[in-house]
């Protein structure tokens, strides 16, 4: 029951400072219910659903009360709600997701290049984080518990951490409705092609063996 009131905390977290921190255009219609079948046409966004077509489950998504299957590498998963999965969300400059960890699990470094974040915990402890842009390279970090609010400037790469020895959840706003992610090791290590190994040995200063290993991984 604890756990629901916080979800709901978190729910109301996210719209509220959603508002503020949109910025994707504004709308200059009620709605633009995004219609993957329309005509191919050159907007920041999908081609609009026939307005009188519309049905309420074009605004609706359910899901985010189920755990998420954190069975792998890094210990996490992300139950994204962006405009792929909730097609009323086109326009509107919003998206959210609900984060799952296992114990130590993390979110690696990553990065959202058209969103704010702002990160609500609603169970155990989280360390968060983000780092500034050139020439500082300076390290933001904090651990969270439950309630704890921390948001995430758009572009800057950041990371959460489970800190806790049982499960751990959170839930986020993004101030687009198509945020993106760049998860730093996949796009660097995991690049196709290859970024060449004797260029990432240069900038990351080891052996190309090295860089070779972990490539391997990706």
């Amino acid at each position: 029951m604890a756990s629901s009131h916080f979800l709901f905390l978190g729910l109301i977290i996210f719209i509220t400072c959603s508002i503020a921190l949109a910025s994707d255009n504004s709308p200059l219609q009620d709605f633009c219910v995004a219609d993957p079948n329309g005509p191919a046409v050159l907007v920041n966004g999908f081609a609009c659903k026939d307005a009188k077509l519309v049905q309420a489950n074009d605004f609706f998504f359910s899901g985010l009360h189920l755990k998420g299957n954190t069975s792998n590498a890094v210990g996490s998963r992300v139950t994204s709600v962006t405009v792929a999965q909730l097609p009323g969300l086109n326009t509107l400059g919003i998206s959210m997701a609900r984060i799952d960890f296992a114990p130590w699990g993390i979110n690696p470094p990553h990065t959202h290049p058209r969103a704010t974040e702002i990160l609500t915990v609603i169970e155990g402890s989280i360390q968060v984080g983000f780092v500034t842009s050139n020439p500082d390279f300076r390290l933001i970090n904090k651990v969270l518990q439950k309630g704890d609010v921390f948001v995430f400037p758009e572009g800057l790469v950041h990371f959460q951490r489970n800190v806790g020895n049982g499960n751990a959840v959170a839930i986020v706003g993004l101030s687009s409705q198509n945020p993106g992610v760049i998860t730093v090791a996949n796009a660097v290590f995991g690049a196709k092609p290859d970024i060449p190994s004797d260029l990432l040995a240069k900038a990351f200063q080891v052996d190309v063996k090295v860089v070779d290993q972990i490539q391997s991984k990706f």
